[in-house]
């Protein structure tokens, strides 16, 4: 059966991206697409820091940066600072860009280990440029210096979730999206097939539809609800499972930071996110190791001014359907699983499904074997994130409380084990097929909570020492330069894209 008519349940930034993406494919063929939402149902609202990925989704749709930015009241983020993770006192930040570069076929980090223990004293951090960037709070972008000798800067953005679900929408809404305002009550089912044939609105009114798009959030209208489809459960390897959200004034009028900062506490972690006109934050924990109480008196006693809210409460399992396309249904976002926002993979794993959404769509039909397609490359693209974000709570030496004393020793996937015993062996990551996070991020999180590689491939051995240390000494140089050379932060914002909400 063709595909006529594309129906998004639920806004959101899910259902706004999804439609923005989709509304690509009207200037092809006649195609309707039919977004639903109701004014009266809250979305979740707190995803606010993306990755470097997400720059191309807002290019591809050919989103002006600078118009988006100012709009949104967004600002630049070259990495995320992870404070007391390792052990309570430490800090280290995991960049957008790689350590250095390839030498002589092998990854940086196999260089420097072999010069460090050669005695050359410099941190590995000093060889990446988002790392030096984000410390002095200095930001630039690649087409500012246009320059083949320097690195370039790898970047993603902080964004007002809100505001960029409402400037999707006008994006979409000119593209010939259509907004339907209302409530889902029920939903049809076709006899024999199972797929979903309408939805009925709360005022009466019955939606047809040949493709739907559940962005309906946790609860899985569709998904879950209609088509019973099922949740992977993976509480037992991240038990965070509660969240408060509470946005704030930044009331020491200092710029907000280029980065995301992720500060661990007794029973979890604390967001802030800086944008142009205040920061967002947030405390995820789990409710065996913390009191809804307690947790929200952590949040309050650690933000950087008056909340600008009341506390937004979360409750979520971690984990995800056990299909994300099931029959006429392909779910986005939280409709779809939810792993916390340590690692700002929310968004990305919205804007990834789109993707392979679109790359598998076809206007003539639904096959099974799209189907089969899009559920095993999204399983393994979840499970390869499940495993990193593991990595930050089982690689701790925290004994200071029953949570960390827990997650420090819990039993986690072979998939991970393998990863570490690798990295303490001999410092060798493998990046396997498409995943998402470079060798450069899983070294970054291992030594940065106190995994140690234990040698070096046996190649850099080979490499001429004299030679090396010269090329070495000159990325330094180039690094040192091109931060010298940038803008504050704050600074760049306000050249560049400056927020009218935060004039």
């Amino acid at each position: 059966m063709a595909i006529e008519r594309i129906v998004i349940v639920g806004g959101g930034t899910a259902g706004w991206m999804a439609a923005a993406a989709l509304s690509r494919i009207k200037a092809g063929r006649p195609l309707e697409i039919v977004l639903i939402e109701s004014e009266a149902i809250g979305t979740v609202g707190v995803g606010e820091a993306t990755i470097p990925p997400f720059v191309g989704f807002n290019e591809l749709l050919g989103i002006n940066e600078a118009d988006m930015l100012s709009a949104v009241g967004g600002t630049f983020k070259l990495g995320i600072q992870f404070e007391n993770w390792g052990q309570i006192g430490d800090s280290y930040i995991h960049p957008f860009g790689a350590y250095g570069y390839a030498m002589g076929g092998i990854s940086f980090h196999h260089v420097w280990h072999r010069m460090a223990k050669a005695g050359d004293p410099r941190p590995i951090q000093v060889f990446n440029l988002e790392t030096m960037a984000a410390c002095f709070g200095k930001f630039a972008r690649t087409q500012d210096y246009r320059r083949d000798d320097l690195p370039p800067v790898n970047y993603a953005y902080h964004l007002d979730a809100g505001r960029y679900a409402a400037y999707l929408r006008r994006f979409a809404e000119a593209r010939g999206v259509v907004r339907e305002e209302g409530k889902v009550v029920d939903v049809a089912l076709d006899g024999q097939s199972g797929f979903v044939t309408s939805v009925r609105l709360e005022d009466g009114r019955s939606l047809a539809g040949d493709l739907f798009i559940d962005c309906s959030g946790f609860r899985g209208l569709l998904i879950e609800q209609a088509l019973g489809t099922g949740y992977e459960d993976w509480s037992h390897w991240l038990p965070c499972n509660r969240a408060v959200a509470l946005p704030c004034r930044r009331e020491d009028g200092s710029p907000p930071p280029p980065f995301t900062r992720a500060t661990a506490h007794r029973a979890g972690w604390q967001w802030q996110v800086p944008l142009q006109h205040r920061n967002g934050n947030g405390h995820v924990y789990c409710s065996a190791f913390m009191e809804d109480d307690e947790a929200l008196d952590i949040l309050v006693g650690n933000i950087a001014g008056k909340p600008q809210a009341e506390p937004n409460w979360l409750r979520f399992v971690t984990g995800r359907r056990k299909k994300f396309w099931n029959r006429n249904v392909v779910a986005l976002g939280l409709a779809a699983g939810f792993m916390e926002p340590l690692e700002s993979t929310s968004i990305h794993l919205i804007n990834t499904g789109i993707d392979k959404l679109i790359s598998l769509l076809s206007l003539d039909g639904i096959t099974r074997v799209q189907e089969d397609t899009f559920n095993r490359l999204t399983g393994r693209e979840y499970a390869r994130i499940r495993d990193f974000l593991i990595l930050h709570y089982n690689a701790t030496s925290r004994d200071d409380s029953d949570f960390w004393n827990h997650v420090r020793t819990m039993a986690v996937p072979e998939t991970l084990t393998e990863k570490v015993e690798l990295f303490k062996a001999n410092g060798q990551i493998f990046r396997e097929e498409d995943e998402l996070f470079t060798e450069t991020s899983w070294a970054a999180v291992m030594m940065g909570q106190g995994i140690e590689m234990g040698g070096h491939n046996a190649m850099a051995d080979a490499l001429d020492p004299a030679r090396t240390a010269h090329e070495v000494n000159e990325m330094e140089r180039s690094i040192r330069y091109l931060v010298g050379a940038m803008p504050g932060h704050g600074e760049y914002l306000a050249r560049y894209c400056p927020a009218a909400l935060a004039a």
